[in-house]
């Protein structure tokens, strides 16, 4: 178990170096991160490498019993090389080049950025491939994050007409009949006259944009595979590992896949940025870990858990005494097995100097060291059980392609997919069953419960896949708009939506519609949910059940013949369809539902209390977490606020 800080001693005198790694023991730590912005030090003029100042650095901390996960340094490309290549630097979609000064200002796609990027990779993996402090090397720094995830350079089109190119293997003809470019004249004649999907009048095809979204997603995987071969090229047994931003559903990039060629997924966990009233609920907290833990379906890192107020411009809110703390060990209930905090001491200059750390720049020791170092010397003795797998009966499935089709038509103004997927994780987390957010791909054999929501794209593959979990006895849980579209991004001739899920769900949309409210209309319990009453909004599918159980009807009087949810039994399991974006309550009724059919353990607890069991053979914990900003009395002992409670079982 790695426990640490981040720690950029290029941006201090290095008079500090040995004071700050002896405070850093202190502090408990047995790591600390370094480099991942430190291009020009490593390479001050082209071609000059000097890794004197991070040698001096490793061995001070060796010095210590510090290890050291060593990042490259690529999302901030030095001046000199915007100077030399200007190319390098992406563009917004006006075609304004992005101006050096800030991060992540790279295209993924410039010649010039690929050779430089490799270059400094392989001239640090070739320096440091004997050196046994480093125990895992980052790649880059989260990647697609700030608007990076996407690049109007000309680089970037001239990539996506040759990733067009091989996709349609050269036949232009081909790609005009899928995009149904005869639509507005729009037809090619070499994919050379293809254009971006910058601004225009009116749209752009929307196939053409969902081509673009996979187009900037394998821009980005490759970035992260080509560092990642760079690295074992020299050093073959390297750990490599990614800091993943949070927000990762909504990027033009699918992680899952940039995922693939590391061997740790890791994550910056910020519940709370500059501007942000208060922080995330406790359930979407949870659901981001989930959903990086997801990513790779093992463990993770945190290797950015903050202790002070985040922002760059605004000021964040400032956690409560012991709440970030508990973010740690809410992280750790969740997957994590080993965690950085960021940063050791906040910046005095540049942009980041209202980015407070463990020590803030009046440099004492205060309350956030004393509660750094508290969780490190307590989370130590649960290693056994933090570092074994999750195992859990729920899993919630995305699809990167369904979730870039809503980016691009969104149907309703109030849709947001991010935001509709925790409200189906949410009665899951407030019942404290455990869930795995998994892409498309994952395997579904382990679990008892399923929910894919919004599938707006048809994907046979997985249809078969859950047609044969439900067989198998598995529960499956869809959403309105599933079935919708062709993998290309187009209606489908000729067939009901549904299309091919109308035989498993038992029904068929006879009409839809987008709404802009939440709480459009009310929906009516029949049979066991007889006398239940709820809304739904934004959007609706008007369902005709073929055979299937009516759960809810739709309550309003134009449309109160069909239905809003339904069940349908099919081999040893069984298929819901939630028709519309339902209220809470009712969701949460309908999920309760499911879990009592597949007889999945739920634990109750207070408002605000999280209770996870971690663990395996070795060792098992029981973790209590008060996410309450008062004290609350959990099985006849009271919890402090955002107090958190290890049990060894």
């Amino acid at each position: 178990m790695w426990l640490g800080v981040d720690y950029y001693p290029e941006q201090w005198d290095e008079a500090l170096l040995d004071s700050d790694l002896d405070t850093i023991a202190e502090l408990g730590c047995n790591v600390i991160r370094i480099a991942e912005f430190a291009w020009h030090r490593m390479e001050p003029r082209e071609g000059e490498f000097d890794f004197s100042f991070f040698d001096r650095v490793i061995e001070r901390a060796k010095e210590r019993g510090l290890r050291v996960i060593l990042g490259t340094p690529t999302a901030a490309v030095p001046a000199w090389l915007v100077r030399t290549h200007p190319d390098v630097l992406s563009q917004d979609e006006h075609g304004q080049s992005r101006g050096f000064g800030g991060r992540r200002h790279g295209c993924y796609n410039s010649p010039a950025m690929r050779r430089y990027a490799e270059r400094i990779t392989r001239a640090m993996a070739e320096h440091y491939q004997e050196e046994g402090q480093v125990v895992a090397w980052q790649i880059d720094n989260e990647i697609g994050h700030e608007g990076s995830d996407l690049c109007w350079c000309p680089h970037c089109r001239r990539g996506f007409q040759a990733f067009l190119r091989q996709k349609f293997q050269g036949d232009i003809d081909s790609l005009n009949e899928t995009y149904g470019t005869a639509f507005w004249s729009q037809e090619y004649n070499s994919f050379e006259e293809i254009p971006l999907p910058v601004p225009t009048l009116t749209a752009h095809n929307p196939a053409l944009r969902l081509d673009w979204e996979r187009f900037r997603s394998e821009s980005i995987a490759g970035f992260i595979d080509l560092q990642a071969r760079l690295i074992r090229e020299s050093i073959p047994g390297a750990v490599v590992i990614h800091d993943f931003p949070g927000g990762g559903l909504d990027k033009h990039a699918d992680y899952a896949a940039a995922a693939k060629p590391l061997n740790i997924a890791a994550y910056n966990n910020y519940p709370v940025w500059g501007g942000q009233k208060e922080p995330l609920p406790p359930h979407e907290i949870a659901f981001g870990l989930d959903y990086i833990r997801g990513l790779k379906g093992q463990n993770f890192w945190v290797t950015e858990a903050i202790m002070g107020a985040q922002g760059h411009d605004v000021t964040g809110f400032l956690p409560r005494p012991n709440q970030a703390k508990l973010w740690s060990y809410q992280a750790m209930a969740h997957g994590c097995e080993s965690l950085l905090y960021f940063r050791y001491r906040g910046a005095v200059k540049g942009a980041e100097q209202f980015c407070y750390g463990v020590l803030d720049a009046d440099n004492r020791r205060g309350r956030k060291f004393y509660e750094v170092q508290n969780f490190f010397r307590d989370i130590r003795q649960y290693e056994a059980a933090l570092t074994a797998p999750i195992r859990s009966d729920v899993a919630m499935v995305y699809d990167y392609d369904s979730l870039s089709a809503f980016r691009i038509q969104r149907q309703s103004l109030l849709l947001d997919c991010h935001a509709e997927m925790k409200r189906l994780y949410r009665p899951f987390y407030d019942r404290n069953v455990p869930v795995d957010v998994v892409p498309l791909w994952a395997d579904l054999s382990g679990y008892k419960v399923v929910a894919a929501p919004y599938l707006i794209i048809t994907k046979p593959d997985f249809r078969d896949r859950a047609k044969a979990f439900v067989e198998g006895g598995g529960t499956l849980v869809l959403t309105c708009r599933t079935g919708v579209k062709d993998p290309d991004n187009n209606l489908i001739f000729g067939e009901s939506i549904p299309v091919g899920w109308q035989e498993l769900a038992g029904v068929a949309v006879e009409e839809t519609e987008s709404l802009q409210d939440a709480d459009a209309f009310s929906v009516l319990g029949q049979g066991d949910f007889a006398g239940q009453k709820g809304h739904g909004g934004i959007l609706r599918d008007l369902l005709r059940v073929r055979d299937a159980e009516v759960l809810f009807r739709y309550g309003d009087p134009f449309y109160n013949s069909y239905a809003a949810v339904t069940r349908r039994r099919w081999g040893k399991g069984a298929v819901y369809y939630i028709g519309c974006a339902l209220d809470q309550k009712t969701t949460a009724l309908v999920l309760k539902a499911a879990l009592r059919e597949q007889g999945i353990e739920t634990v109750s607890s207070e408002a605000g209390v999280e209770i996870v069991c971690r663990g395996g053979a070795g060792q098992r914990i029981r973790m209590v977490l008060n996410h309450n900003d008062r004290c609350v009395e959990v099985e006849g002992e009271a919890l402090p606020p955002f107090g958190c409670r290890v049990e060894v079982r």
